[in-house]
């Protein structure tokens, strides 16, 4: 269940138009992200409903989607292309590869085979109803795999014009260096918000210095800093495994939310704009994606664009939700191994399709 934020009496603003890396791509400044429209938060919500949503944030200027094959899994591709149906041009559409699930959404693991990258995406391509994906990512990375290879087989993709650019998701520092040598990357997606900032130490400072655009997933903490209330969650929701949503996890984290609240109250915004807007001043490097089922949300979420957040400010905000304060882990441990700080590609020597 996704609750309904409380309103706050900010005009919407004209959403601005960002360079997302240095490749050219330009989305715009905030983003939506379609996942818990199909899965994840509940059960998936009318279809009629969510393509409403999706076309309504259109026209309000939130035009770079965010999709995946495993969303679903599928049905929110095909969701996101029968929104988009003559609207292709106005958007900007990102969808990731890689998870792969088998009957009853059984995890299989994870693929970065040139034969399954190449297939995934033409089914991508398929569901969608679009010629080309503007930003195609590797949803995670694959540790049988080297990045080389999976990244040489998306750069094909490129070259043949299904793909226009190519983004890495989860990855750690290293894997994204050896990426990059391969084909520019354009965004990396990474969950940033005020209760995961660890990717400041290094996932961050290296898209930085690449020229890397950064698509943090989760800007408000799972709807944390959107109000949700785990007690509230209706079956099919995921954060009721979420250790940071568990007993005295749960209870040292509300000190974080009262705290962030009192601040957001004395900007005279709402939780969320408060969380978005810090993540927004990080750089204009930085596109968030935050997911909505509302269009009350979707619009209260637009308005952190207007929030103005000084040096000192910043400043307070960082000192209320340092790196580590939060308890609990951000996945439970069977999924946790495939995020950025435990995964890594095995090297390019590795490969057993190099020839000697």
């Amino acid at each position: 269940m996704e609750r309904e934020v409380a309103s706050i009496a900010l005009p919407l603003p004209s959403i601005p138009r960002v360079k997302l890396g240095t490749e050219g791509l330009e989305v715009s400044q905030l983003g939506l992200g379609c996942m818990g429209m199909s899965m994840a938060y509940g059960a998936p919500k009318p279809e009629e409903e969510m393509i409403k949503l999706i076309r309504h944030a259109v026209d309000i200027g939130v035009t770079f989607l965010d999709t995946a094959d495993m969303y679903g899994p599928h049905t929110n591709e095909l969701l996101v292309g029968k929104a988009i149906k003559g609207i292709r041009e106005k958007v900007q559409i990102a969808t990731k590869f890689g998870n792969v699930f088998g009957p009853n959404r059984t995890f299989l693991g994870v693929r970065g085979d040139p034969e399954y990258v190449r297939t995934t995406c033409e089914e991508s391509l398929r569901r969608l109803d679009i010629d080309y994906i503007d930003l195609y990512y590797q949803h995670r990375v694959d540790t049988k795999v080297p990045i080389e290879i999976t990244v040489g087989e998306m750069k094909k993709l490129v070259e043949e014009g299904k793909v226009k650019y190519l983004g890495l998701s989860e990855a750690s520092g290293s894997d994204i260096r050896r990426a990059h040598a391969v084909h520019p990357i354009t965004a990396v997606q990474i969950e940033w918000s005020l209760w995961a900032r660890e990717v400041e130490e290094d996932v961050i400072p290296t898209c930085k210095e690449l020229g890397i655009g950064i698509v943090p997933y989760s800007p408000l903490g799972r709807g944390f800093f959107a109000g949700f209330k785990v007690a509230e969650a209706t079956d099919g929701d995921s954060r009721k495994m979420s250790p940071r949503f568990v007993a005295e996890n749960l209870e040292k984290n509300e000190v974080l939310r009262e705290q962030l609240g009192k601040i957001a109250a004395k900007k005279k915004c709402s939780m969320n704009q408060l969380a978005l807007a810090w993540v927004l001043h990080k750089g204009k490097d930085v596109v968030p994606i935050p997911g909505t089922t509302k269009t009350a949300n979707l619009e209260s979420n637009v308005r952190a664009l207007g929030v103005s957040l000084s040096e000192e400010e910043m400043k307070e905000i960082d000192a209320a939700a340092p790196i580590g304060v939060v308890a609990g882990t951000r996945y439970p441990a069977q999924l946790l191994h495939h995020t950025y700080a435990y995964a890594q590609t095995p090297p390019l020597s590795s490969w057993k399709g190099l020839e000697g």
